[in-house]
């Protein structure tokens, strides 16, 4: 799979696992990151991955990043929405800068994205998107508003541009994740994970970021090229669709 993959958020926790396993595929990969320059330097120092930095929130950024990338690499052949915050508040408490903070990265991010590549995958007659939605927008989630509408978002904007990008050899694809073994879900207290939510997960585990890799790297890959506007639920039978 000789092919130019971007990947947003794609130097830690589950981006950093798509990045590396579309490298191992044979891609040349391109990885972009918002803040932190530390981790994108060790990421890059240990992969061999190049990275860049810019928020996908804002559409200028995007389309100049994406233009050094392909000025760099070439055409954006796979692009994976992986990029996503959270901003928890029950809606009570939401503030309206913690709505937008996450409708901007987690969906405006996703549009500012696909729509500076698409254009170029028409003419080319070929192109990968996979967005990375989550099990809360597909069940919704407490204190997650904000989070869950966006997910959802994200799956209503792949099952349409999945029409329209069909004829022109563009499969557009979503995963949704369940509770995956990143940095993040390492600040659950231990209690909170093996009474609360390890109950919630049939297979009695988290996932892992690999896994998610994994069905990232099926769903850009040429055999994929007649699953297009599906959601791939990967949670362990915690939510089943």
């Amino acid at each position: 799979m000789s092919r130019v993959a971007l990947v947003t958020g794609g130097s830690r926790g589950i981006g950093a696992a798509i990045s590396t396993a579309l490298k191992d595929a044979g891609c040349n990969v391109a990885a972009t990151y918002a803040g932190n320059d530390e981790k994108a330097a060790a990421f890059t120092a240990e992969t061999g991955i190049k990275t860049y930095k810019w928020d996908v929130g804002n559409y200028e950024a995007c389309q100049a990043g994406i233009g050094q990338i392909e000025a760099d690499l070439g055409p954006v052949e796979i692009l994976v929405n992986n990029a996503g915050i959270t901003r928890d508040a029950p809606f009570h408490k939401m503030t309206p800068q913690q709505w937008h903070e996450c409708i901007d990265t987690n969906l405006n991010g996703v549009f500012n994205m696909t729509h500076n590549v698409w254009g170029g995958m028409r003419e080319r007659k070929f192109g990968r998107i996979v967005t990375i939605s989550s099990i809360n927008g597909q069940k919704g989630q407490f204190a997650q508003a904000n989070y869950a509408a966006t997910k959802a978002g994200d799956i209503g904007f792949t099952k349409s541009l999945a029409q329209e990008g069909a004829r022109a050899g563009i499969t557009v694809n979503i995963v949704a994740p369940g509770y995956i073994n990143t940095e993040m879900m390492s600040t659950i207290p231990e209690k909170v994970m093996n009474e609360v939510i390890l109950p919630q997960i049939p297979v009695g585990r988290l996932g892992e970021a690999s896994e998610i890799a994994r069905a990232v790297c099926f769903l850009a890959s040429d055999d994929a090229g007649f699953v297009t506007g599906s959601t791939l639920s990967a949670n362990g039978g915690q939510y089943l669709v």
